[in-house]
């Protein structure tokens, strides 16, 4: 195999895995905004809304998890940069379509490298740590839709997923 597969970045002419130097890179402005949902039996996001599920506030708990997963990505993803984020948002809302509650994250920095993964980290804890607090109500809760939904800056350009709403 000659010179680096096309598309992936992460892996070296030999096959192996490893880190993409980014110390060439310019640092431009990077902002990524992913989103995921949990979907739910009625019963159960309504004790979500009404606060009374047996571990507490779900809702402010996973916004809270999501924006702390942020921040861990590069301890969770072997390959990932470790980045001062200078913003993370976790917005988590009713989508009666599910029933569930879908959550959105944006990550955002000033920097060499993307923040793809933390928005991506951040939804997907925060979805977890919605099923955690809620499986004493509903252990057959389904996280799914997790997915990039637009990423702007860096040599690459800009993206928007498109199904994105």
């Amino acid at each position: 195999m000659s010179g680096q597969k096309p598309g992936l970045t992460h892996i070296g002419v030999s096959g192996e895995a490893h880190m993409v130097d980014v110390s060439d890179k310019a640092e431009t402005v990077r902002i990524a905004t992913a989103e995921g949902h949990v979907k739910m039996a009625p019963e159960t996001l309504a004790l979500i809304r009404q606060g009374n599920a047996k571990k507490g506030d779900v809702i402010g708990t996973a916004r809270l998890a999501g924006i702390m997963a942020a921040k861990r990505t590069a301890d969770l993803i072997p390959l990932c940069h470790p980045l001062m984020l200078t913003k993370v948002t976790v917005e988590i809302e009713e989508d009666a379509a599910l029933p569930g509650l879908r959550v959105t994250a944006t990550a955002k920095l000033t920097g060499k490298t993307g923040v793809e993964m933390e928005a991506l980290t951040a939804v997907s804890v925060a979805c977890l740590t919605i099923y955690d607090m809620a499986k004493a109500a509903d252990k057959a809760m389904e996280i799914g839709g997790i997915r990039l939904l637009e990423k702007s800056g860096g040599k690459s350009g800009d993206f928007r997923h498109p199904e994105a709403r």
